[in-house]
């Protein structure tokens, strides 16, 4: 029987969730009782996903939690801060960053890099898919509705190669990508210091793991104007991590080990990142790294001071970036009437003293940094699924220079670094010898002068009548959307001839790439959620075994032997069973542990209730109304 519907009932309102695709962790958040929020999937957990994916020799695939720790152990196949690869070709990577990876990087057409695992290839937009399409599964089992449009948050320096590759990676997750949004910005939102009555400059510092932007930005009578941009897409926490994972290397290197042993990188980078948490809170601590299988036993003392001194040139690159921004802006840092932080690597005492000395004034720490990004999305995607936020204008800016080949190698700009988006530039531009029958205009990206010296974006034809030279008229338009995605167009005005091109960037996927991975992300999508739902069996059994186990030893006297005996048996059925494939049977076994080993959980919970009210009086344990 169909459930009757109040016809004069509000339609409900659209869903679109706010998504921080972020280096090393990314969560999705979304409007939820008129505030933004974190989602929680079906098991009440905070939807924040590591940002790792690791490929297993099967050909299943982990994401997330379970590809984290797998990467240690098989780090060749897992892949961690994939987001700094993003649109990116080799030549955009330098040696420190392309050592992070131990799995290999590889430069295939159209100058996109590649990474080479086994027989196959994946690209960082693929990797970036199953991230996202990870978010969304989670998202969907806690809110029980389909997640279908998203915004997508970006570093603010990150140029259209790398904000087009997000999009793709979107596409390929399912997701229909509504507005990529600078991090920096969302940030803003998520911190509400862009009220009707609320006027001045914020200064968003975001020091994430893999990537730094510095952005300026306008608020007046509700409206987000970006005054000027910088960033660095390879400055993050991972090199402070480095920083002490080269300390390591060297306490190793007198034993004679392997410095570029894959394996032990990982093992170090993982114990270095844990200490670096510590010691924002400690004064001291210990970098321990343990694996006997290859004699490795490291225990390295370090003290904040120490990883201070040696963070120093980070932190002063980011300032000097900050100084840079003030520049494009035309202001001194006392213009500055708010600083906000954003990013794991900001909870660092060193990072949040020199950026409160930097701008005069102490930073705003209230939102958790990791949460912020998310939050702000959230607040945009709000307003684009019809929330009461409408009025809310945001004005972005492109970080970097849009031009044209001319002839000679030299680069006519015509929408300049830090112009408002939208945006749109028109110019003329004429053949300088005589019967052309085709020019080739070139799209490039940078501050330079040279097109050597900038990166190229795009290329296309226009087909014209030949004509003497300098007759021909040729305008071009130059035309970024909201997104800060770029589209050209050009036309010959006396023979009416055009061309145009949405620029998919020299680093982006074609088309029927992206259609191809779509295509075999449907063919397996049954394995994938079968894969997926193994892994998940797996890991409670692990954690049923454990508790079972531990039961026994403290409470185990207590049970008649047959109930022990039927204990132990499911146990060790439970765990022979888990080592296989068959999801069915590990479902019924874990069933019928938790089952037999009710009187235990009994006991153990009779024996806690009596220790805790051991030696008291009666009077005191009646309950208080």
């Amino acid at each position: 029987m169909s459930q009757a519907t109040d016809p004069n009932a509000a339609p409900e309102r659209e869903l679109v969730v706010g998504i921080d695709l972020g280096t090393t962790n990314s969560l999705v958040a979304c409007a939820q009782g008129g505030a933004p929020a974190i989602v929680r999937d079906g098991a009440g957990r905070p939807v924040n996903l590591p940002s790792a994916v690791s490929f297993l020799e099967d050909g299943r695939v982990l994401v997330g939690e379970a590809a984290l720790e797998r990467a240690p152990l098989a780090p060749a196949r897992t892949l961690l801060s994939i987001k700094r690869l993003m649109g990116k070709g080799l030549a955009d990577l330098g040696p420190a960053v392309r050592r992070q990876y131990a799995a290999e990087l590889v430069e295939e057409e159209r100058q996109l890099v590649r990474v080479r695992l086994g027989d196959r290839t994946v690209t960082p937009q693929e990797v970036s898919s199953l991230i996202l399409r990870e978010l969304k599964r989670r998202a969907e089992e806690g809110l029980g509705r389909e997640v279908r449009k998203a915004v997508i948050t970006v570093p603010a320096y990150f140029d259209d190669a790398q904000r087009q590759a997000t999009r793709d990676a979107g596409r390929m997750a399912g997701l229909e990508v509504l507005r990529i949004i600078n991090e920096p910005t969302a940030a803003s939102l998520a911190y509400g210091l862009g009220g009707k009555e609320a006027e001045g400059v914020i200064a968003v510092y975001d020091l994430g793991g893999g990537t730094f932007d510095l952005s300026l930005l306008r608020v007046q009578a509700g409206t987000f104007r970006v005054l000027a941009t910088c960033g660095d897409t390879l400055l993050g926490g991972d090199d402070i991590d480095r920083i002490l994972v080269d300390s390591a290397l060297e306490a190793l290197g007198e034993r004679g080990l392997d410095a570029n042993d894959p394996r032990l990188r990982a093992q170090l980078r993982a114990a270095a990142e844990a200490a670096k948490i510590r010691l924002s809170t400690a004064e001291r601590t210990t970098l321990r790294v343990t694996d006997p299988t290859r004699g490795v036993h490291l225990e390295l003392d370090l003290e904040r001071r120490e990883l201070e001194r040696a963070m120093e040139p980070l932190v002063e690159r980011t300032l000097a970036l900050c100084a840079k921004a003030l520049a494009d802006a035309g202001m001194q840092a006392s213009a500055v009437d708010e600083v906000v932080l954003v990013g794991g690597s900001t909870r660092i005492p060193y990072v949040r003293e020199r950026v409160g000395t930097f701008f005069g004034r102490a930073p705003h720490t209230e939102l958790d940094p990791d949460e912020v990004v998310a939050l702000g999305a959230a607040v945009q995607a709000d307003i684009l699924g019809g929330g009461d936020g409408g009025e809310l204008l945001l004005l972005d800016v492109t970080p970097l220079s849009l031009g044209l080949e001319t002839y000679g190698g030299a680069v006519n700009k015509l929408i300049m670094a830090n112009a408002q988006i939208p945006a749109v530039a028109t110019e003329t531009f004429t053949t300088p010898k005589d019967d052309v029958t085709a020019i080739d205009l070139h799209v490039v990206q940078g501050e330079r002068e040279l097109v050597s010296d900038c990166r190229s974006l795009a290329r296309f034809k226009l087909k014209i009548p030949p004509m003497p030279a300098g007759l021909p008229k040729v305008e071009v338009t130059f035309l970024i959307d909201a997104d800060g995605i770029l589209r050209v167009s050009a036309i010959e005005e006396r023979s009416g001839a055009e061309a145009s091109i949405e620029v998919v960037p020299v680093h982006g996927l074609t088309e029927e790439e992206v259609d191809r991975i779509m295509e075999d992300s449907y063919e397996h999508a049954l394995a994938d959620v079968a894969a997926h739902r193994l892994i998940d069996l797996r890991n409670e059994s692990s954690s049923v075994l454990r508790a079972a186990r531990r039961a026994l030893g403290q409470a185990g006297d207590a049970l008649a032997p047959a109930q022990r005996q039927a204990i132990e048996e499911a146990a060790e059925r439970l765990e022979a069973l888990s080592a296989g494939e068959d999801g069915d049977a590990i479902k019924a076994a874990l069933d019928a542990l938790n089952q037999v080993a009710e009187p235990l959980a009994q006991i153990v919970l009779d024996r806690a209730l009596a220790e805790a009210v051991r030696g008291r009086r009666v009077d005191e344990l009646e309950v208080q109304g």
